[in-house]
């Protein structure tokens, strides 16, 4: 059977069609598109108007001028998409800063004569639309079994961590309480930017009680202050597009804010980096991988031995 030919603009795409087994139906990708490693051989049809080199402050402003001025921060490469002739390409709406846009794919398309290709828009606010998009691309691309059998093994793996975390919550009588953890998920770290969309529902898949940020809603911008009131057990920083050692680079933004080191989770070493980039920012499979490393960082006396993330997907910030 000849394999359809699919364009994927954005890295979540990219691993949804790996993972239903189409790694050599891909035949480009966006140029954040880096896993799995083989990907990166693939000519990048995308380009970022954005100066990532800089701090996470200037980043912020790039967008912000940007966007208001009604443009898109990608560039389409659509001579690129034109001569690749794809059957399928999949792109977002979810957020104008992650990829480019169905609007950005008409405009590089706008002089093709030639057949159109199915695009496929993936909207994930949430799990739940985390686990349609699968299903969707799967549809497109006429694997709607895999697809079906992909979503139910990333359930049945999340559904075991979430059953522990609560037999270790519903400790037997006489043993002392354990209370619910008070997790603070940091999506940016200046402006300071709590995580929203699906990272709520993976600390609730936890037993911990996320302080900002609501299930399905887009991530909040907070106020320091806000931060320190509500003074959370638990930090986890995992800025959108970093990897650990830039979100550490970028750290000091915070740390060195004189009331920092009163925080609860500062003074109990309750301080975590993740590496945002690689999983808990890219809504597809791997945000099964997410929740295990989430795990590990909630309740380390009954998930640390259970996976092998520690300096791969997250580091304590000290």
């Amino acid at each position: 059977m000849e394999l359809p030919r699919v364009i994927t603009m954005l890295p979540s795409a990219t691993e949804i069609v790996c993972a239903l087994g189409y790694r050599d139906a891909i035949v480009a990708r966006s140029h954040e598109c880096d896993y799995p490693n083989s990907i990166k051989q693939l000519p990048a049809c995308t380009k970022s108007k954005i100066d990532t080199q800089k701090s996470s402050r200037d980043i912020d402003n790039q967008v912000k001028f940007i966007v208001e001025q009604g443009l898109s921060v990608y560039r389409v490469d659509g001579d690129l998409l034109k001569k690749l002739n794809p059957d399928v390409i999949v792109t977002q709406t979810q957020c104008e800063v992650c990829a480019a846009s169905p609007k950005d794919l008409e405009d590089a398309l706008s002089d093709w004569t030639g057949g159109r290709p199915k695009i496929v828009s993936l909207e994930p606010n949430g799990l739940t639309d985390v686990w349609t998009d699968i299903q969707n691309v799967a549809n497109a691309i006429g694997e709607q079994q895999k697809g079906k059998e992909l979503v139910k093994g990333l359930l049945n793996r999340m559904s075991l961590i979430e059953e522990k975390a609560s037999k270790f919550l519903a400790r037997p009588k006489g043993e002392p309480h354990i209370d619910r953890p008070r997790i603070a998920c940091i999506e940016w770290l200046d402006p300071l930017m709590a995580a929203g969309n699906w990272i709520p529902e993976l600390v609730e898949m936890l037993r911990g009680e996320n302080v900002f940020g609501a299930a399905g809603q887009h991530s909040p911008w907070i106020e320091w202050d806000t931060l320190c009131k509500e003074d959370p057990d638990v930090i986890v920083v995992m800025p959108c597009g970093y990897d650990i050692s830039e979100s550490r680079r970028n750290m000091p933004v915070l740390s060195d804010r004189p009331e920092w080191s009163s925080l609860k989770a500062v003074k109990g070493g309750a301080v975590y980096i993740v590496d945002g980039n690689q999983y808990f920012n890219r809504p597809g499979p791997r945000l099964a991988d997410s929740l295990e490393i989430m795990a590990q960082l909630v309740s380390p006396e009954v998930f640390k031995s259970d996976f092998e993330f520690e300096g791969i997907g997250w580091e304590r910030f000290s």
